[in-house]
């Protein structure tokens, strides 16, 4: 798709298809990854404060819950996307049809 078109010029999505499976296990895996090289950079940390003791157990179990953590976020599905319903309502009073009156012409054939 042409990233220059204006939001008018995009075709209009008509249908409720979700992500495909490839996109969907892609999205999952970058998750997992990141989640994974976050705790690498914990027990790097952790390594690198050994001396400072309080720092260095909460970057372990930092380091310790996201292996978990990360299988939680990989595992779960996308947010389904909010949604606007467009539902027909009764009719706007200005717009309803009137009922005929004594003034209205009405001719019979």
């Amino acid at each position: 798709m042409d990233s220059h078109r204006p939001d008018s010029a995009r075709p209009v999505l008509i249908t409720d298809a979700q992500q495909s499976r490839i996109d969907e296990h892609n999205s999952r895996r970058k998750r997992y990854t990141i989640t994974m090289g976050l705790r690498i950079v914990f027990l790097i940390l952790a390594a690198t404060f050994y001396e400072i003791v309080w720092l260095m157990l909460i970057l372990v179990g930092l380091a310790c819950v996201l292996p978990w953590m990360a299988v939680l976020i990989a595992n779960d599905r996308p947010p389904k996307k909010a949604e606007r319903i467009n539902r027909f309502g009764h009719p706007a009073p200005e717009r309803a049809l009137g009922t005929a009156t004594s003034s209205s012409r009405i001719i019979d054939g």
